[in-house]
């Protein structure tokens, strides 16, 4: 599975940037996202990021003073990621190499103090606990863990039913995951609760924050929704916002943030 994963987003990274730039959706979604993070970093902290794509978020962390190991399976996403750090000069700041998350037990430059991974990369595993066993190894005491996940539940997907859409409301609940096709390369992908990403956590870990990302506006691929509603479109978003830490809009969306602290000692406590 994980090569078709590699093969798929080598291929996307041809467009990553030029889709995301003309993606008003998108590009509100990871604003959030960075003032979130910036919430949880502290001033020194040496950060991972897993799934680091074409470095977009990386590259806003270095500008923000922030060390970043970038891991990614794509060697076409890396590409592009290294193309920024020679043209921007950021080689002080962020270092890359190509990994699978399940294989963070070969990761170099450890322990970090905050690991971040942004828009659904680990929507690839069904076993987060694959993932999640080796922060234990590799994260400092007090140290952080941010995810953007990909949850069951989106209900502007749901509501698509009012029209007809029955495979696009409900397909989030299949147990089995759902088939993903990007650039005409087919893998599976599977919606994670909080629920199941506490379990696959552990003791150890404790969530301090959950906020959605698109819960009352509407989803990315939605991509022409601001240009033809531009006023609904601004209400809904300042909606989601205000409404994005409060139950059920913090989980139910199209994507929600989780951020949790790691306490090895927790466990005995």
């Amino acid at each position: 599975m994980f090569d078709s994963v590699q093969k798929a987003f080598s291929l996307q990274s041809e467009i990553f940037d030029e889709y995301e730039k003309g993606n008003e959706i998108l590009r509100w979604m990871r604003s959030v996202t960075h003032k979130h993070v910036l919430r949880h970093l502290r001033k020194n902290d040496k950060i991972l990021e897993l799934n680091s794509g074409t470095g977009i978020d990386a590259v806003f962390l270095a500008k923000n003073s922030f060390r970043i190991h970038c891991t990614d399976i794509s060697e076409g996403m890396l590409n592009k990621l290294n193309k920024k750090i020679t043209e921007l000069k950021l080689h002080e700041l962020i270092t890359s190499q190509q990994l699978s998350f399940i294989d963070l037990d070969k990761l170099y430059g450890h322990p970090f103090d905050y690991i971040f991974s942004n828009f659904g990369g680990l929507n690839c595993t069904e076993n987060l606990s694959d993932v999640f066993k080796h922060f234990n190894k590799i994260l400092n005491p007090g140290g952080k863990v941010t995810l953007v996940i990909i949850p069951p539940i989106c209900p502007w997907e749901i509501a698509s039913f009012i029209k007809g859409n029955f495979s696009t409301a409900f397909r989030r609940l299949r147990k089995n995951g759902v088939t993903a096709n990007i650039e005409g390369v087919k893998f599976t992908i599977y919606y994670h609760s909080v629920a199941r990403i506490e379990k696959a956590f552990g003791p150890n870990f404790r969530i301090i924050e959950i906020q959605g990302l698109a819960s009352i506006s509407p989803p990315p691929y939605m991509i022409n929704f601001p240009k033809r509603f531009p006023r609904l479109y601004k209400t809904l978003t300042r909606i989601d916002e205000k409404l994005s830490h409060t139950f059920p809009f913090n989980r139910w969306a199209d994507h929600f943030i989780i951020t949790v602290e790691f306490n090895p000692n927790r466990s005995q406590i």
